[in-house]
């Protein structure tokens, strides 16, 4: 059992944050890596990359988006909940050292991954610049904890509510332009990864993508969470989440992931109306 000691509604309430009592994890958790929980004994296993860890507290940060029947039932968990079931740390943490310039760009929930890394390259003495996006404003989640992570930090909203006006890619493109970076990590939804990553290939700049394939067991044995990288079959659960992204196959990906996606949709729409049933992999109840 995984005891939940904080939470905080975020983003409009559609955006969870949970601390959660995992002392174990806490001491070997490194930056990039995910763990996997249950809601309860019938739930549906998820994987969520973790968004911070306190040693010393014994506490691990998940940050998750309510979009399914499973993620409803982790909203409706309180403080002093506890998790049916957690595992992890789980995944390959992303390899950090002093390279030089460092640009992060962050999207949705995706910031919360990139949280941990962006802290971990500052740390290590590079100079990081951060991009972070939202559709608007009142969806935009961390800023100040990634301001603090980073050296120079901007925002990015598609309604101009704050920040610059208009997208992430827009201001990678002129932070490229002006300076000479050496590494490029982007984390969010997959459009926004892929954009990146075609961007930073002109410029020959190296690039990591975290990749959210389907996933189950987490240990690469049922092979749910295949992706292709460099033209070979990789697991994501084992052999990264974070892949290099100028060899990703992001059409493919999202192909995967669209189905599932119409599956959720269905069970969160029964969910709701209080007619849960199966459909395709997401409702396994």
């Amino acid at each position: 059992m995984a005891k939940i000691v904080n939470r905080q509604e975020m983003a409009q309430g559609t955006i969870i944050l949970n601390e959660i009592k995992a002392p174990r994890i806490s001491q070997k958790a490194k930056p990039g890596q995910f763990v996997i929980l249950q809601a309860d004994e019938t739930g549906e296993r998820i994987p969520l990359t973790m968004a911070d860890t306190n040693p010393k507290k014994g506490t691990i940060t998940i940050i998750y988006m309510v979009v399914g029947k499973s993620t409803a039932r982790f909203r409706d968990l309180n403080v002093g909940d506890e998790y049916y079931a957690l595992i992890g740390p789980l995944g390959m943490p992303t390899h950090v050292e002093n390279v030089g310039k460092v640009v992060c760009v962050g999207g949705g929930t995706g910031i919360a991954v990139l949280h941990p890394i962006t802290r971990a390259l500052k740390e290590a003495g590079n100079e990081v610049t951060t991009i972070l996006g939202s559709r608007s404003y009142d969806l935009l989640i961390m800023e100040e904890q990634m301001r603090a992570a980073s050296t120079d930090l901007h925002i990015c909203t598609d309604d101009g509510s704050h920040g610059h006006h208009g997208f992430v890619t827009q201001v990678l493109k002129d932070v490229l332009e002006n300076n000479d970076i050496d590494l490029v990590v982007a984390i969010g939804p997959i459009p926004m990864m892929k954009f990146c990553s075609l961007i930073t290939k002109e410029k020959n700049v190296h690039t990591l993508v975290s990749l959210n394939p389907i996933m189950v067991d987490g240990t690469g044995m049922c092979g749910c969470c295949r992706v292709t990288v460099g033209g070979d079959t990789k697991f994501a659960c084992v052999d990264g989440p974070e892949f290099d992204a100028h060899k990703g196959d992001f059409d493919e990906l999202a192909k995967r992931l669209a189905s599932y996606l119409d599956d959720e949709k269905q069970s969160f729409d029964a969910y709701k109306n209080g007619n849960a049933q199966k459909t395709g992999n997401f409702d396994k109840t």
